[in-house]
Order: structure tokens, then C-alpha cells, then sequence
């Protein structure tokens, strides 16, 4: 079952392929996206990444929380639910 993992402090120029190839280098990626502002399309600094399978999904937060991407030093963990 898939696992969606949130993904803060992106660099500006990080794109959703980039995001996508970092995250490849642990498991399975069903999904990554740079989450945008809706009028200037600028990134908002954060986004998600949905893993193929919960095992690639904790090791995705143990190896890449804190690994540099883009001159900026990522911040993942599992996505909580929309409140």
C-alpha cells in the first residue's frame, strides 16, 4: 500500500522531476510534486511524494530527512490527513 510522505524546505528551483529522482534513490515514487502558488507559479517551498509501499516510505524519512537537495537540507515526514 502507498504511502504519502510531506517534503518541506525546497529550494525555489527544485522541480517535481528533481524531487522524483531524489526520492528514487530509496524506493518506489507513484507521485512527486513542488506544490505551487496558484497566480505567480512560484514554488511555495514544500510538496509531497507518494511511495509505492510503506517500507520505501520509512526508509525515504530515515535517509533523505535532512539530505541536501538543491543547496537546501530537506525536511520529511509522513503526511498527516487534511483537518
Amino acid at each position: 500500500m502507498s504511502k504519502r510522505l510531506f517534503v518541506g524546505s525546497i529550494a525555489w528551483g527544485t522541480t517535481s522531476d528533481g524531487l522524483r529522482k531524489h526520492f528514487e534513490q530509496v524506493g518506489a515514487v507513484e507521485q512527486a510534486d513542488v506544490l505551487t502558488d496558484k497566480m505567480t507559479g512560484r514554488s511555495r517551498g514544500f510538496g509531497f511524494v507518494t511511495m509505492a509501499n510503506d517500507a520505501d516510505a520509512d526508509a525515504a524519512v530515515a535517509k533523505l530527512n535532512g539530505s541536501e537537495l538543491d543547496g537546501r537540507q530537506l525536511v520529511v515526514s509522513e503526511a498527516r490527513p487534511k483537518q
